[in-house]
């Protein structure tokens, strides 16, 4: 099983665009900690079970294939402060959504449905079904 932290493991354009993030967080005083980029189907799979088949909260709505961090256009980041990650300040959370945008990526925090403050992708327009179907970005 494969659920890497690595922004190696990502597609070249959404390396691009995280490394541009966490730079632009860093100028704002902010420490990222990136903790999920690639992940396989079947790291996805398990991911998918927590909260439903084996312990924990559920954490994704998407079995294995049906994310974009299958395809290595996602990844998720936390915001550090004092050395700890900050879960619960809400405006340091949005203010990293802002810088997220500003460099090009999609901010889950702005989603009506299945918001995710922590996750950020790059789609270049592609759907997840046209993905799972064999097309990639360039």
């Amino acid at each position: 099983m494969v659920n890497s932290r690595k922004i190696a493991d990502l597609h070249p354009k959404v390396q691009e665009l995280c490394r541009a993030f966490v730079t632009a967080c860093l100028l704002e005083g902010i420490d990222i900690l990136i903790t999920s980029t690639y992940r396989d189907n079947e790291s996805q799979d398990a991911l998918y079970a927590q909260g439903r088949d084996s312990p924990g909260a559920i954490v994704t709505r998407a079995h294995g294939g049906w994310s974009y961090h299958n395809y290595r256009l996602a990844f998720d980041f936390a915001p550090i402060q004092n050395g700890k990650i900050d879960w619960s300040n809400t405006a340091l959370w949005e203010k990293c959504g802002r810088i997220a945008e500003g460099v090009g990526l999609e901010w889950a925090g702005r989603w009506e449905h299945n918001r995710e403050m922590a996750h950020c992708q790059f789609t270049d327009g592609l759907k997840i079904a046209q993905l799972y179907g064999g097309e990639m970005i360039a």
